[in-house]
């Protein structure tokens, strides 16, 4: 079990131990807090150290305030690095400095005793307890902000210039004006606010034994900010490698220019869109390592094997960026690097019933990618078009993410050693396979319904490429309000059948959704309002059912659906995926 160090201090008690030596680590975030923070923290210590604006309601001997905890452990250098509490750390810091030099004018006992109480806070001390104005208790090491050592310069200095404009610029400034509007306000106050932040404002420090306990200590208190990510970690590793090289401020740009673009081209679920980035590239590295076990390690696990040795490379870095720049082009559908009918595939694969394939495609990218980073198009589209086959079709008869991993993983590390794309030890069975698929619901909540009908439309080669960033329904052919208001089916299941349902642009799909077959048309051919024209849906399936038909009934439901099924069982054949 890990040992922690847990004990409720005041910030005197905290800030004054010698032994409280803070060091805001290269992996943390930049500091974030601005004038609403400040003014939050501000508002409530004046009201918990003034009750009802009376200095006398205040009952020192058992009033206090909480501040948080303070998560940490101590690193090899001795410093406790901050794991949770960096922004209100920082923060308390600033303000101390603040009334500190408020203070260095005011002779009487009170204000010379608080000053140097708050010094022994900010600055280290001698063996005779007087403090080293040299030496800060905190330092600040965050690899992405440039603004770090304008936090430093203040604390030692007291001084902030109209050129500085950083946060810990804005915020220092922000408690100046307020201390001084307090010293006006209430002049005979003054003295209480700051000793009543230093004895009786409470910190929870928590000293944990290893940065991995803390970090899980602070995934499992933190419900406010946002908690370290993998990523956060992984740059720090890379920080140290390119600092050794002496290329740090290279490294912060590139970093800086890469997060910005994973932040515009992945939207994970859960973790950053740097932690999808490096959870894309994971795969391919697991794949040169020949590992097939559906088992994957956490993300960080993975990374930190033999000491982060991965990430103590030029290499890995030079092909994060690579993958991103394909990412990239993927999520802007660039027709300069993709031709027309890869475009159409990677469409229809953004509607997969699962995430899978962005692995699995990463790893081909890494692979067969030349000096470029280009890709033989013929062979991409068939890898494509094999990939959407397999994993539309194992979808259905082996549901479950994990179990797609097996024969995924597997054709994983054949792609490395530079075989075809088989699954081969996967193939379905035609008839099993039909009985399957006749056997599913195909409920709108269900991912695969999506996938299907989005593989349906794009079956047609003059469907043209859409968007991605068209937000896209599920449309009912024949709506399900028809059929309670007509009953003119057998049943109720046929409304929810796979072949009374089309993917339609969200826009058309709200005006649409409850109208006869008749009215539908309109709006799926669009037509004109007096305030001009409505353009009608992109999906061809629709605008030529629209054109051949006068009504859409259960046997068109029926016909579509054998359409569809069978379509499909021709694709898997035209893949080679049928025993």
């Amino acid at each position: 079990m890990s040992k922690l160090n847990v004990d409720q201090k005041s910030v005197k008690d905290l800030f004054q131990n010698n032994k409280a030596d803070f060091l805001i680590p290269d992996y943390q975030r930049p500091y974030a807090w601005e004038d609403k923070e400040c003014q939050t923290l501000w508002d409530d210590i004046f009201a918990f150290a003034f009750p009802d604006d009376d200095y006398e309601k205040f009952d020192g001997s058992k009033d206090e305030y909480f501040l948080g905890p303070i998560v940490t452990f101590r690193n090899d250098n001795g410093k406790l690095e901050v794991i949770d509490g960096q922004q209100r750390l920082t923060t308390l810091m600033l303000l101390l400095r603040a009334f500190y030099s408020m203070f260095d004018n005011m002779k009487d006992a009170n204000s010379v005793k608080t000053r140097e109480n708050i010094a022994k806070c900010i600055w280290k001390t001698d063996e005779f307890g007087s403090p080293d104005m040299n030496i800060l208790k905190i330092d600040s090491q965050v690899a992405t902000d440039k603004d770090k050592d304008e936090f430093l310069s203040i604390l030692k200095s007291g001084m902030v210039t109209s050129e500085q404009k950083s946060k810990y610029a804005d915020n220092y400034r922000f408690f100046q004006k307020e201390i001084d509007k307090f010293l006006k306000q209430y002049p005979s106050y003054f003295p209480y606010l700051p000793i009543r932040i230093l004895n009786n404002c409470i910190l929870l420090p928590i000293e944990a034994e290893s940065q991995d306990t803390a970090l899980r200590i602070f995934s499992t208190l933190n419900d406010r900010g946002k908690p370290l990510s993998d990523a956060d970690i992984f740059k720090a590793q890379f920080y140290k490698f390119y600092s050794k090289l002496g290329k740090k401020d290279e490294f912060i740009t590139q970093w800086k220019e890469l997060e910005e673009l994973a932040e515009k081209i992945f939207h994970p679920i859960y973790g950053t869109p740097m932690d999808e980035l490096f959870s894309r590239y994971m795969y391919y590295e697991r794949a040169l390592k020949e590992i097939k076990s559906s088992t994957t390690e956490a993300l960080r696990k993975f990374y930190e094997r033999d000491g982060y040795k991965l990430l103590q490379s030029t290499a890995t870095f030079e092909n994060l960026k690579l993958l991103a720049s394909f990412w990239n082009d993927v999520s802007n559908q660039n027709k300069e690097r993709f031709s027309d009918k890869v475009l159409r595939r990677l469409f229809v694969l953004n509607y997969a019933p699962n995430s899978m394939w962005t692995y699995f495609t990463s790893v081909y990218f890494m692979h067969y990618k030349d000096e470029d980073g280009s890709l033989d198009d013929d062979k991409f589209y068939a890898f494509l078009c094999k990939t959407t086959a397999f994993v539309w079709a194992y979808a259905l008869t082996n549901p479950g993410l994990n179990s797609l991993r097996t024969p995924i993983f597997a054709e994983m590390v054949n792609i490395i050693k530079g075989k075809d794309v088989a699954f081969a030890d996967y193939k379905f069975d035609i008839q099993q396979f039909k009985n399957i698929f006749n056997n599913y619901k195909f409920f709108n909540g269900r991912p695969l319904t999506k996938s299907m009908i989005t593989w349906w439309a794009y079956n047609s080669d003059d469907q043209e490429l859409m968007s991605l960033e068209t937000v896209i329904e599920i449309e009912h052919i024949y709506a399900r309000n028809r059929f309670e208001k007509e009953h003119s089916l057998t049943s109720k299941e046929i409304v929810e059948s796979l072949g009374n349902k089309a993917i339609l642009e969200k826009r058309i799909n709200i005006r649409a959704s409850d109208y006869r077959f008749e009215d539908k048309k309109k709006y799926y051919n669009g037509y004109e309002t007096p305030r001009g024209p409505k353009a009608g849906t992109k999906i061809r399936e629709l605008t030529n059912l629209a054109a051949s038909n006068t009504d859409f009934k259960e046997s068109d439901i029926e016909d579509r659906y054998n359409s569809i099924l069978n379509s499909f069982v021709d694709y898997l054949k035209s893949n080679e995926l049928i025993k």
